[in-house]
């Protein structure tokens, strides 16, 4: 028909990046590299902010872990608020790379260890992380919970019984996920935010 474009041999159009950004602390308003890699799930800001807010003052001074860490924005957005220190794990090369260009921006590389290690692997070899409480995120592919639950069960509790007394643990799932598979479900704090699912958990702290 005369007049039509053909679309044949069209490019597909590229997704366009979304903006992180830090959305609390002293590095609040500060935007993060994010590649816009469909394997990566950056957490949305404003759960990334109900997170911190549920966590509030508790997290100044501990020892950030940010599991599958993608961008290093948990990690990055505990340092914003106080935290001591931070090791963020990635296995993906050029992701890692990301979070380091990311910690250098903001001027974080004298309190932030970029691990680029399988966290399945890297948990069992952790060695001595000092006595300074955790405060360890895990935001994994939401299918782990699903394709690789025992060994999820396995790293979460691994850490939660090495972890110094008052640490806090934060998992972000969705409803697929049954915390009760961790034998103690009434000890984590459950709140869903569709379609995430997100636990906080502390460790009491030693007598």
């Amino acid at each position: 028909m005369a007049g039509k474009k053909s679309t044949r041999n069209r490019e597909p159009r590229r997704r366009r990046s979304p903006q992180l950004r830090i959305v609390g602390g002293h590095f609040r308003g500060r935007k993060l590299l994010y590649s816009g890699d469909l394997r990566i799930r950056p957490m949305k800001d404003r759960l990334r902010e109900a997170i911190f807010n549920l966590l509030g003052p508790a997290i100044r001074e501990k020892h950030a872990i940010d599991l599958f860490a993608g961008t290093g924005a948990l990690g990055l957005e505990a340092l914003s608020r106080g935290a001591a220190s931070a090791t963020l794990i990635e296995q993906h090369f050029p992701t890692a790379d990301v979070i380091r260009r990311n910690v250098a921006t903001l001027g974080g590389a004298d309190v932030a260890e970029i691990v680029t290690a399988n966290v399945f692997v890297w948990w069992r070899r952790h060695g001595d992380l000092g006595t300074t409480p955790w405060v360890v995120f895990c935001s994994p592919p939401y299918d782990f919970y699903v394709d690789r639950t025992d060994e999820m069960l396995e790293l979460i509790g691994g850490l939660r019984e090495s972890a110094p007394g008052g640490s806090m643990f934060v998992v972000e799932a969705d409803r697929r996920f049954d915390f009760g598979l961790f034998g103690d479900a009434d000890a984590w704090d459950i709140r869903t935010y569709p379609p995430a699912t997100v636990g906080i958990y502390v460790k009491p702290a030693a007598s």
